[in-house]
């Protein structure tokens, strides 16, 4: 089977994101991303990064659609809920296979309203309220359209309630715990998949720390909602414990969530399964269950930038061996060398049998030149510049190479600007960008 080309709309969001993490090892796959012509994170993880308009723009179709075939691509992934309901109302005008629900369900999804009224004689929904019937304070305002906790917001006293518009929706106050509920369904062999996680710590709508969670209540209500309403693929409820303890549905999303890498390490790669199963490809779960599993998450630093090398020389004892373990860090910087063709040479003063201590330390094979020098020696006298960087940890060997060479110099701290975290493209999907 050839890869599929895959594009995610927009890849910057946590949604886009967490696309890309699942998907960018996979051998069935080369991914781009569009999204807007806003400042996001997708150039710094995709490969291949276009500039789409919104779907809110008259010509977002037009534009995406020639991108579609300029990219031959097979599959769309929509990373927002306005694009899911955007690209399943226009699935049937655009030449790839759009990775979402039937256009109804996402409709539905999409507003709080329709949802309660659809699910609120199957599953416990919190109390609606208009303006003129909230019985007391605090109650809950938030969106009726919305996503994450944009907008959202406890409603205090009669003159916070005054300022609600017609696009929001009072709620009763659930002050209990917060829990996602990640699913998958087959449309010919139903809910596959239903897997609980406590939001334990939420920063603008984003679930930054969960951890396992099991109740009997997750599973009745999937199943519920899975009646009334015809998932494809990835979708997820969240649920909130109301005064008395009892679970209440604050939403149904059919899509993928931010946070299923919580359940994808697991062994559920819910936009890889979400795939198959829009090609009609046979799906089977294999799970590694019982791991307690916690997950954090917090800003990473990733970076672009024009520096340009062909080679580069790398320091050994508290360089690439850091308290007699090997640099992981620093390994995986040389075998992005690798893979780009970029000379490694290693240029150590080490003490002892150099042969021996790669040997034992399984990195015999990753050099293309070693050169080993005395103590006495300048490392600047072995060097050839042009186009060459070096990784050091000292200071004053990093300082002579820069003052006879004029060579870039990296300690250890900076690393991490040299690490590139965009998903690979297969030489065959390379395309030009499209301006």
């Amino acid at each position: 089977m050839h890869p599929w080309n895959v594009l995610v709309v927009p890849g910057g969001t946590e949604i886009g994101l967490e696309i890309c993490s699942a998907l960018k090892g996979c051998k069935e796959v080369n991914l781009t991303s569009a999204g807007q012509a806003i400042s996001s994170h997708a150039p710094y993880v995709f490969a291949q990064h276009y500039i789409l308009p919104s779907v809110r723009e008259p010509s977002w179709l037009q534009d995406l659609n020639r991108l579609v075939v300029e990219l031959a691509t097979d599959f769309i992934i929509p990373a927002h809920d306005d694009v899911v309901v955007a690209l399943a109302g226009a699935a049937d005008r655009i030449p790839a296979k759009v990775v979402t629900s039937p256009l109804e369900t996402c409709l539905i999804a999409r507003s709080k309203r329709r949802t309660y009224a659809v699910l609120r004689d199957l599953v416990p929904c919190p109390q609606v309220y208009l303006p003129e019937n909230v019985p007391g304070f605090p109650i809950f305002c938030k969106p009726d359209s919305g996503q994450g906790s944009h907008g959202a917001r406890l409603i205090r006293n009669a003159t916070e309630l005054t300022l609600v518009d017609s696009g929001e929706i009072l709620l009763e106050y659930l002050p209990g715990d917060e829990f996602t509920v990640d699913c998958f369904s087959d449309r010919r062999r139903g809910l596959l998949f239903t897997g609980g996680r406590k939001r334990i710590r939420v920063r603008n709508g984003i679930s930054v720390a969960t951890a396992s969670a099991e109740r009997a209540e997750f599973e009745k209500y999937a199943q519920a909602i899975s009646s009334a309403l015809e998932f494809h693929g990835a979708w997820f409820f969240q649920v909130k414990e109301g005064a008395e303890g009892a679970l209440k549905l604050l939403e149904v999303a059919p899509r993928i969530a931010g946070a299923m890498a919580f359940h994808r390490v697991q062994g559920v790669n819910f936009p890889l399964l979400s795939l198959y199963e829009s090609a009609g490809v046979s799906i089977d779960l294999l799970l590694n269950e019982g791991l307690a599993i916690e997950m954090d998450r917090a800003l990473i630093n990733r970076y672009r930038h024009n520096l340009k090398f062909d080679t580069v020389y790398v320091d050994l004892d508290d360089t690439l061996l850091v308290r007699g373990s090997v640099n992981l860090t620093l390994v995986t910087f040389l075998y992005q060398c690798v893979n780009a063709g970029v000379k490694i040479i290693l240029l150590t003063k080490h003490c002892g049998d150099l042969a021996a201590c790669l040997s034992d330390h399984r990195l015999s094979g990753l050099f293309d030149e070693v050169i080993h020098i005395g103590a006495g020696q300048e490392k600047a006298d072995f060097i050839q510049p042009a186009g060459a960087i070096l990784i050091d940890d000292s200071f004053s060997e990093r300082r002579a190479v820069r003052r006879d060479t004029g060579l870039r110099v990296f300690d250890l701290s900076m690393l991490e600007m040299l690490i590139d975290h965009t998903a690979p493209v297969s030489k065959s999907a390379r395309r030009k960008p499209i301006a």
